[in-house]
């Protein structure tokens, strides 16, 4: 992963990709997973996402993991918490809320911690990597997950010709190519978001859709 790239995104204030509300097609979707209230959900690249202290609120526990320390310490900011920090071997942890918000690299994620993950929500980790991260990612972390867990993943799908990612589309075609052998993968919603995405269409993208899947692991 480009570490640096996204490090100097949150550094300078380049963050277009926080959204200011809780995102609803997770708030549509979630119930289609079926998940118990204290399920571990992994929230993979989360910035500083309200998405997470929603699945908090829920009664989850929330392993959130975030490369940027300014946007770590800006959610629990934001959330009024005061966290528990100490040093892990895979970066630091932050700890309050029912939240564990791992400041580090999804790629130094072990074996053990994806393992104890019941579920995992996806909105902007997969269309964030371009094609290699983005093979190496769903082995090293979905291979991981257990038998029975079920992901929530959002993707968008454009002509990538039309503009450089992130985010990058990410056809079905590679969703059944990546999951398709041990993932079972339903898709929920398909719609056209062009239109509520007038910063895509001012850089040339002339069609643009988000799908929603629900993965369950064999």
């Amino acid at each position: 992963m480009d570490t640096d790239f996204w490090l100097q995104r949150w550094e300078h204030g380049q963050t277009g990709f926080h959204q200011s509300r809780v995102m609803p097609l997770l708030q549509k979707h979630w119930p289609a997973l079926g998940l118990a209230r204290d399920s571990r959900v992994l929230v993979p690249l989360a910035g500083k996402s309200l998405d997470v202290a929603w699945l908090a609120a829920q009664g989850h526990r929330v392993l959130a993991v975030e490369l940027s320390p300014l946007a770590v310490e800006q959610f629990f900011d934001e959330h009024q918490l005061t966290p528990v920090v100490r040093e892990t071997p895979q970066g630091r942890l932050y700890q309050a809320g029912g939240i564990d918000f791992l400041c580090g690299d999804i790629f130094d994620l072990d074996a053990a911690t994806l393992a104890g993950c019941q579920a995992c929500y996806d909105r902007a980790a997969l269309i964030a990597l371009p094609p290699a991260l983005r093979a190496r990612y769903a082995t090293h972390v979905y291979e991981q997950l257990p038998a029975g867990c079920r992901t929530l993943l959002l993707t968008l799908d454009y002509p990538q010709a039309e503009m450089d990612g992130p985010p990058f589309s990410v056809p079905d075609a590679e969703i059944q190519a990546h999951y398709g052998a041990r993932w079972q993968i339903d898709t929920l919603e398909t719609r056209d978001v062009l239109e509520h995405e007038p910063k895509f269409a001012a850089r040339g993208v002339t069609r643009m859709h988000t799908t929603v899947y629900r993965l369950t692991a064999r």
